[in-house]
């Protein structure tokens, strides 16, 4: 699956066409460049392309992550990651991807960081009735009792108990793009996203037909061009070659004489 690293913006709401609201996401995704390509021919043994973001200060970026840039020949990224994709050899390292492979009405996962809630009881975290609210009870918030007799005398794990909550990796998934702008790399997706404003999300595309797009494709390579647009030496006149060749001839029948 292939998809675009992008920044969560903030949400706002859009008409449609019949005048109804949307509530979106707005996802500034892209410019995204093509730092690595692996095929399965290669040492890597298998098919992915590794994409890069953003445009960091130099001293912020450590020295092995700045050889990584150095040795394949591109500009320093905030953010990399890979996307596996059968069809990594029809892309080029300097490749740059934008928002306009996806269109209108595209189904997509955005995956992104939770925001942080702090340390949260039973009820929050995770959802709990928890206790009765009148007739003197004391357990109006508190998860109970959560241990057993003699054996096995101790708490089971994955019990649902207070503790932090957040900051953990989710995706949403089966959400639509509503609009694309791909003059100032804005996704409109609808729904909510995780994460906070200016949290790092990525889009993946799950449109079987997306890695074949013409917006992914490689440009092709401007050699021809190149050729075709170099000045061509212009032929000198007859009577110019004329006189080398007899200049030539001349040196030569000189050159036993000297000897």
């Amino acid at each position: 699956m292939l998809g675009l690293l992008g920044e969560k913006l903030g949400m706002t709401h859009v008409y449609d066409q019949d005048g109804n609201v949307q509530s979106v996401t707005v996802v500034k995704a892209g410019p995204c460049t093509v730092v690595r390509v692996k095929t399965a021919d290669g040492r890597d043994g298998y098919d992915a392309i590794q994409l890069g973001v953003g445009a960091p200060k130099p001293k912020r970026v450590s020295k092995p992550r700045r050889g990584h840039f150095e040795k394949l020949g591109v500009g320093l990224s905030t953010r990399l990651r890979e996307f596996r994709t059968e069809k990594a050899g029809e892309f080029q390292v300097g490749q740059k991807l934008t928002v306009e492979a996806f269109k209108p009405g595209d189904t997509v996962d955005v995956q992104g960081v939770t925001k942080g809630r702090g340390f949260q009881g039973a009820m929050k975290r995770h959802g709990k009735h928890g206790g009765p609210a009148s007739h003197g009870s004391k357990t109006h918030r508190r998860p109970g009792s959560i241990g057993q007799c003699a054996w096995p005398g101790r708490v089971l794990k994955n019990m649902k108990l207070p503790g932090h909550m957040g900051v953990e990796q989710v995706t949403t998934k089966n959400l639509k793009i509503v609009e694309v702008r791909p003059d100032e790399n804005l996704l409109f997706i609808s729904g909510a996203v995780p994460g906070w404003r200016g949290g790092a999300v990525t889009v993946f595309n799950r449109a079987p037909d997306f890695d074949a797009r013409d917006e992914l494709k490689a440009a092709p390579k401007a050699e021809a061009e190149t050729a075709e647009e170099a000045p061509k030496e212009e032929a000198a006149p007859a009577e110019e070659q004329g006189e080398k060749v007899e200049n030539t001839e001349a040196q030569k029948a000189e050159e036993p004489a000297k000897e």
